[in-house]
């Protein structure tokens, strides 16, 4: 398939690797000096953990232009930067897909409205990592599974073109497809989870490992989460995919817990820490459409408003190691009560048969 990747960026960079590699006819779309460190060197990754490289050589282009007759164009960029190249994807007529692959809330419309409905794909890219020019450092690969991409057309149908465009990204090394017919819901549930981590973050000065042990850090995340997974409810987007539902429900303490363990990975951090500190502007762009969303539909959100002041610079970072809001623990009340019952009942089982003995 004749492919364009148009953002050279870390996933756009990885995607399109894999895709030469798997013999596609691939075409990355890069500006200034990315342009020319592609036509230099190729694609250069770098496992973020290893410090591997491997290396592409790629067909590294400066334009779409009018004429262009691929058949699968990939948008892999920040939506609030992919929203000023609407246009130009708009003058040209020959492209039947645009696959939009970026986190994003607010929902399809803009892309509609600029190329046609029929002609839009949605997903989400991974695993993330980090752009040091002219090398490209990323999560590595799972070791026990592939990562597994989200994608999906705008009105949930499955049709030819829907597989078709699965079947190509999944002869990607290391990839699966994962067809969606709730994209739009994976993606606003999605923001849920990554938003109110990532402006944690920046209250502990995005710093990964400094956000572990900063315990007031992880509970105004924490919380930040589940009011926003709750203000999605509220407006009746549902839960997407099921075990969002989990996270509403989990014990504040049990979930700081989870979160530390996940902040702890070092082969994440690149793409954690690494893509939180290259992309404010996404992340306050997509909090400011999330909050729009659910205020428009009646939903409270008074700890991502208490959050949303560290994407000011100048707003202080919360101090180092600090413990000073107290964890919410009656969640724990019933769980803990019900496993009392349950090793009462096994002691009592296990006694009763050796009496019978």
């Amino acid at each position: 398939m004749k492919i364009l990747i148009y953002g050279a960026g870390t996933l756009g960079s990885v995607f399109a690797a894999r895709l030469a590699e798997a013999g596609h006819d691939v075409s990355l779309l890069a500006r200034g000096q990315r342009l020319d460190d592609l036509r230099q060197h190729g694609i250069i990754l770098e496992n973020s953990v290893t410090g591997e490289q491997e290396r592409t050589p790629i067909n590294a282009v400066e334009a779409l232009e009018p004429e262009d007759d691929y058949e699968l164009v990939m948008i892999v960029m920040r939506k609030n930067h992919a929203l000023q190249i609407l246009p130009t994807l708009a003058t040209n007529k020959r492209v039947p897909t645009y696959l939009f692959m970026m986190n994003d809330v607010s929902g399809p419309e803009a892309f509609v409205e600029a190329v046609g409905r029929e002609r839009v794909m949605r997903g989400f890219p991974l695993p993330g990592g980090k752009r040091e020019d002219p090398v490209v450092k990323v999560v590595p690969d799972n070791d026990w599974r592939p990562w597994e991409l989200p994608i999906g057309e705008v009105d949930g149908s499955i049709t030819p073109r829907t597989r078709r465009v699965a079947a190509v990204l999944e002869e990607m090394r290391g990839y699966e497809v994962d067809i969606r017919t709730d994209i739009d819901a994976w993606l606003k549930y999605h923001y849920a989870i990554i938003g109110p981590l990532a402006m944690a973050l920046y209250a502990a000065d995005t710093d990964q490992e400094r956000m572990a042990r900063t315990r007031d850090a992880l509970v105004l995340g924490t919380r930040g989460m589940k009011e926003a997974l709750s203000a999605l409810r509220t407006i009746g987007v549902p839960p997407s995919p099921a075990v969002m539902r989990v996270f509403e429900w989990l014990p504040e303490p049990l979930l700081i817990w989870i979160i530390q363990k996940f902040l702890s990975i070092e082969s994440l951090k690149a793409g954690l820490e690494g893509h939180a500190k290259a992309a404010p502007d996404e992340m306050q762009y997509l909090t400011d459409e999330f909050r729009a969303l659910v205020h428009n539909g009646g939903a409270v959100t008074p700890m991502l408003d208490r959050l949303y002041i560290y994407f000011d610079q100048d707003t202080p970072r919360i101090p180092d190691g600090s413990r000073q809001i107290p964890m919410r623990w009656h969640g724990l009340v019933i769980p803990a009560l019900l496993l009392v019952a349950l090793n009462a009942g096994i002691a009592a089982l296990i006694l009763g048969r050796k009496d019978h003995n």
